[in-house]
């Protein structure tokens, strides 16, 4: 991967008092690829994604981001700089629409100042617009059209969870981190979902990395896996390569 590598991450370290939550954990991204993260409850992957993300500030180790040290980093920085994610308990903006909700996303993209954006006229007006046409383009592509006025706290569950999808894409990303995007959805939800995470992929070319439990999603989607068994990577592969791994099926997937 080496030089394509959107994503390195060497030496990895996360302490929680006396749990090590990460252990020396080295690990890379390419620009093109669906690279899923899986394991255990516990071993370590929303960890992971939030030292990534700029949630924690790991101890020890390195994260660089196209080539920039990111760990030391606050969130707003870190997204500043193309990197976006969902959550694995929704965070949405409950009493905003589906609109609102992805238009908030676009915030770190706003030039204006406070005062224009209160005349709203003229530059502001005009920025306002732009931005309108992203965030309605994103409803279009998740097929959102028909809830966009609604009140995110009225959606099932499923449609929440594409309304974080999109308000993550609303923030125009060079890299997605998704944290379990298909837990707790059905099985038609979760073929939905697989769909536009392909999509993304495939027409907006923007790489992934994604926590999920689910293994027949990880077989379809991911073009490789790296697997984490309290807080140490344990094997990293092809998804055909882990389920085959002694070491993978020992920790995590079991005997059929």
């Amino acid at each position: 991967m080496g030089a394509e590598s959107i994503l390195k991450i060497r030496g990895l370290r996360l302490r929680f008092g006396g749990v090590q939550a990460l252990s020396g954990v080295d690990l890379e991204a390419g620009e093109h690829e669906i690279l899923a993260v899986i394991g255990p409850n516990g071993a370590g992957k929303s960890s992971l994604l939030n030292c990534i993300s700029g949630f924690y500030r790991p101890q020890e180790g390195t994260i660089l981001f196209k080539g920039i040290p990111i760990h030391t980093l606050k969130p707003h920085s870190v997204a500043k700089l193309g990197l976006s994610r969902t959550f694995q308990n929704i965070e949405l903006y409950a009493g905003l629409t589906v609109l609102e909700n992805l238009m908030a996303a676009r915030h770190i993209h706003m030039e204006r100042g406070a005062l224009s954006g209160a005349l709203f006229f003229g530059p502001a007006l005009r920025e306002e617009i732009e931005h309108r046409e992203v965030v309605e383009d994103i409803i279009d592509f998740l097929e959102m059209a028909p809830v966009r006025q609604k009140s995110v706290s009225t959606l099932p569950y499923g449609v929440r969870k594409r309304v974080e999808l999109g308000r993550a894409l609303a923030m125009d990303p060079t890299l997605l981190l998704l944290d379990e995007p298909l837990a707790g959805m059905n099985v038609e939800e979760k073929e939905d979902m697989a769909r536009f995470i392909l999509d993304i992929s495939e027409q907006r070319g923007v790489p992934m990395v994604i926590v999920e439990h689910d293994m027949e999603v990880v077989m379809d989607i991911a073009e490789r896996c790296v697997v984490l068994d309290f807080g140490v990577k344990i094997a990293d592969g092809t998804p055909a390569e882990i389920v085959r791994d002694q070491r993978v099926i020992g920790a995590y997937l079991g005997e059929e």
